[in-house]
């Protein structure tokens, strides 16, 4: 088992001092919105790099990635 890193130890210590289980639910969605922020700049970020115009993505509405299942 891998040993946890230096943000799962902080995240650990700080559920330890919150005991209601609303503030639980809190820092949760806090966590959620921050992470979803960062995905958001990211993609943003791949955007404006790879040069995506918003005829990719309308194409994109219409491609898949399944492979072939063998019989």
């Amino acid at each position: 088992m891998n040993a946890l890193n230096e943000a799962q130890l902080n995240i650990l210590k700080l559920f330890q001092v919150i005991k209601s289980e609303k503030d639980i639910a809190e820092l949760k969605q806090i966590l959620i919105e921050y992470l979803s922020k960062k995905t958001v700049e990211a993609a943003d970020k791949a955007y404006d790099e790879k040069g995506y115009t918003q005829a990719d993505l309308l194409n994109w509405q219409y491609e898949h990635y399944r492979t072939e299942t063998k019989p």
